[in-house]
């Protein structure tokens, strides 16, 4: 068995990452760590066999894994923790607050011979592999649009509000940390980042209004959009073609099914009634959309391989980077 220890038990760990390590044939979540009395009961309840532990009592047991899923100013302090032990170690997103952390870590993992990855598990939405399905149908894509939309007016006492840079914090950071890294999968590289970045709520100490466009070294154009305070939402996915165009609203289900406490070895896991429009202007054909598969991320990773190069997660930051640069200095940045 791959005996994991669990650094973290907020949305991240208690959400994502305890339910899918604990439907993996093969993994034995033995460790939490969470100092909040509530999220400790929760974990408690939730997953009996796992002890509760102190940081650096999880790093004085016997793991085979190690998962960061701790708020963004401590993920390079743990996996460096990680790698000096010899423990392949999972990173949630961002990867770091800073791409020249990422490449230090990068580096470690490497020189120690350490397994190192990034928790992107929205490669695996439901809507994003349908995309991946359909592309070869459009001809030569041109013009990519991404949002991730949603209705927060009220900020909240969480570290994704707080303004200090080791935070990470701002929608950014978070949200952007995928909608980047998705842009990236489909059409490589990026040679230009220009970004408008707001922070449109009374208070609000972090970017919470994002849009940003990559020009790729292919050409194509990729539009994102990131958005707390959106009182209606765009398509989750847009994407036009040489041959056809491309677009899927709404957005995948399988963090609210494990919220709910739905597991991958479920049946129908990942399934949803959704369609996509694959066409042209009024032609269009009704695309059911791709099953979710969270669950991907730990099963590739129980098989001795690699789900996400932590090496395009560099790459994202960079991208990242370039975006607060533009916005701050209102100019086009090139990579």
């Amino acid at each position: 068995m791959t005996r994991v220890g669990l650094l973290g038990y907020g949305i991240a760990g208690r959400v994502f990452h305890a339910p899918l390590i604990s439907s993996t044939e093969g993994m034995d979540l033995v460790a939490i760590v969470t100092a909040n009395p509530e999220r400790q009961a929760q974990a408690r309840a939730a997953h009996p066999d796992a002890k509760i532990v102190t940081a650096d009592e999880l790093f004085e047991l016997d793991l085979d894994l190690i998962v960061v899923a701790t708020p963004n100013r401590t993920h390079v302090e743990y996996a460096k923790r990680a790698i000096a032990k010899g423990v392949a170690v999972v990173v949630d997103k961002p990867f770091a607050p800073a791409s020249a952390e990422a490449e230090e870590l990068v580096a470690a993992a490497q020189a120690a011979r350490v397994p190192l990855t990034v928790f992107q598990n929205r490669r695996w939405d439901s809507d994003f592999l349908t995309v991946r399905e359909v592309l070869g149908r459009l001809g030569e894509v041109r013009r990519f649009e991404s949002r991730y939309e949603r209705w927060v007016p009220e900020i909240w006492d969480n570290w994704r509000e707080f303004g200090a840079p080791e935070e990470a914090g701002g929608l950014l950071y978070d949200l952007g940390a995928h909608l980047v890294d998705q842009a990236l999968q489909l059409f490589g590289p990026v040679r230009t980042v220009y970004a408008e970045l707001d922070r449109r709520r009374p208070g609000a100490q972090v970017d919470d209004d994002v849009f940003v466009a990559l020009t790729h070294e292919n050409g194509v154009r990729s539009h994102l959009w990131a958005n707390a305070h959106a009182a209606n939402t765009g398509p989750r996915f847009r994407l036009l073609g040489s041959e056809g165009a491309f677009e899927i609203s709404g957005l995948d289900e399988q963090e609210d099914a494990l919220d709910a406490g739905r597991r991958p070895t479920d049946p129908d896991w990942g399934r949803e009634d959704r369609t996509g429009r694959l066409g042209i202007l009024g032609e269009t054909t009704e695309i059911a959309v791709e099953p979710g598969a969270y669950q991907h991320f730990y099963t590739e990773l129980q098989a001795g391989r690699i789900p996400v190069d932590p090496a395009g997660a560099v790459h994202a930051l960079r991208v990242i980077e370039a975006a607060f640069l533009s916005a701050r200095e209102n100019k086009v940045v090139e990579l």
